[in-house]
This record gives C-alpha cells, structure tokens and sequence, in this order.
C-alpha cells in the first residue's frame, strides 16, 4: 500500500474485534468504542511502521535498535521504600 494510510484497516479491525468482545460481554458500545481507540492506535503503528521501512537504508535491517531503545527502565515500579 505504497503511499496509502494504514488508519481505516486499523480502525476496522479494531472495530471488528471490539464488536465480538463487546457482543462477549454484553455491552456492545463500549466492545465498539475500545475497538475504534485500539483501531486508531494500530493504524497509526502501521503508518509509522511503513515510513520508517520507506526512510531506511535499504540494507534488509529492521528497526531492531527501537527495541533496545525502548528496553531503558521499565518495570519495578517500586521506590525501594519499606
């Protein structure tokens, strides 16, 4: 999808799963209204996901240096209080 937005596809599946969760719980409009902000947010993901695959070098490596990027602090939580 050269030079097209992943955000409807997005936006669909996540509307799509989102109505089967919603019909599972029995609360249809919030399975929607999760689906569409899950949706939204997987669709942006992609958009990024295939810029940076049009902006990279073009020597086969993947983004592996966004995942050491990412891997900085995280987890505990605590604040080594008592």
């Amino acid at each position: 999808m050269e030079g097209r937005s992943h955000l409807g596809i997005g936006i669909a599946l996540g509307v799509a799963i989102g109505s089967a969760i919603g019909v599972a719980m029995d609360n249809l409009s919030l399975g929607i209204g999760l689906g569409i902000g899950v949706g939204l947010a997987l669709g942006l993901a992609m958009d990024e996901r295939s810029k940076r695959r049009k902006r990279g070098s073009g020597d086969g490596s993947t983004s592996s240096g966004d995942r050491d990027a990412d891997s900085g602090g995280g987890g505990g939580g605590g604040d080594g209080g008592d």
